[in-house]
């Protein structure tokens, strides 16, 4: 299994699990630059040389070698629920994606014919009831989560724990796990606890919000998507990530975290 989703500086000052739709971006582009002393020209998940990701044959061995020595800080960075997977309806689903197209292709009309979602027209500029839609792309993640159908779960929308814990399993150990609502304080607290070749100032660091400007705008504030059948579907799907990284699941208008995240708790429940 190794290391899925893992990124490493190549003077291996830092490892970093990615966590999709958690300000992997602007991460990634804080280690290439920690490196450099410059971003990486494009999306950072573009890159293929610069920094080592485990989806780079090359980077496997180095990449194992560090995390199951320990040898360097090991960090990852999560999200509130509702917001992510709010956030991933509206740029995979509503999107058009970098290169032009719809999400992996037959998606969308999939979940046009079976679910009776809108999306905004052929550019998703186009008005539509973002809040019907979305709670039916709701029943989309549930049931591809829980029964595998009509497909099986996308990493943007499944359970950020699932991500978390791949890492735990196979031998690596958390040092840091960082909320993306609090970024600045815990980016900040993972770059004073590392070695850089070049010094990082976090001020002048851009947001590097890849998926910003692929699909429409949300309409409306967060807690109006989420009745209490949508809430029920959320805790069902993400009642670990609630619980282990303390978000409040009873209010989707509170974003923050309303606790500290305990380590010891997230690797024993999550090592399994």
């Amino acid at each position: 299994m190794g290391f899925p989703g893992t990124w490493m500086t190549e003077s291996e000052s830092v490892v970093y699990r990615v966590v999709p739709k958690c300000a992997c971006s602007t991460i990634g582009q804080i280690m290439f630059y920690s490196d450099h002393g410059e971003f990486f020209d494009g999306d950072i998940h573009d890159s293929k040389s610069g920094m080592h990701k485990w989806a780079q044959d090359a980077s496997q061995p180095l990449i194992t070698n560090n995390v199951e020595n320990h040898n360097s800080f090991a960090f990852t960075c999560v999200r509130n629920p509702y917001t992510r997977i709010l956030s991933s309806f509206f740029d995979k689903i509503c999107g058009i994606q970098r290169n032009g197209r719809r999400y992996r292709g037959n998606l969308v009309p999939l979940l046009m014919q079976k679910y009776g979602i809108e999306v905004g027209g052929d550019d998703g500029k186009q008005e539509f009831d973002q809040i019907a839609s979305f709670r039916r792309f709701l029943l989309f993640a549930r049931d591809t989560i829980r029964w595998r159908r009509p497909m099986d779960p996308d990493i943007h929308w499944s359970a950020q724990s699932g991500h978390v814990s791949t890492f735990i399993v196979n031998g690596g150990t958390y040092d840091k796990i960082i909320w993306t609502e609090k970024f600045n304080d815990g980016m900040q607290s993972v770059l004073d606890a590392i070695d850089t070749p070049h010094p990082v100032n976090l001020g002048d660091i851009p947001r590097f919000n890849e998926s910003e400007g692929h699909g429409p705008k949300r309409a409306h504030p967060v807690e109006d998507y989420f009745d209490d059948l949508s809430m029920h579907l959320v805790r069902e799907i993400f009642k670990r990530d609630f619980e282990l990284f303390k978000y409040d699941f009873d209010n989707p208008a509170n974003k923050m975290p309303t606790g500290e995240i305990d380590l010891a708790e997230v690797h024993a429940k999550l090592g399994d």
